[in-house]
């Protein structure tokens, strides 16, 4: 999987996490596994294409970054 379709994927997840409403605990936490499980594979795809990022918060960020470049 490249960079970029880990990337579309991490951040959908990080938007629909945001969405679920705090009550749908289960389907949270569903996502949440989902989002941990491919941010895992974010930093590591981008450790291996030599990417540099200071902590999880600046990955994250970069993977925005990411979608916005593809997308333009």
């Amino acid at each position: 999987m490249s960079l970029i379709e880990i990337a579309w994927i991490y951040t959908d997840l990080v938007k629909a996490e945001r969405e679920i409403p705090a009550e749908e605990f289960h389907a949270k936490d569903q996502i949440n596994a989902l989002r941990t499980k491919y941010h895992q594979l974010l930093m590591d795809k981008m450790r291996q294409e030599g990417m540099e990022f200071s902590d999880r918060f600046d990955a994250t960020r970069k993977a925005f970054e990411i979608i916005q470049n593809a997308a333009a």
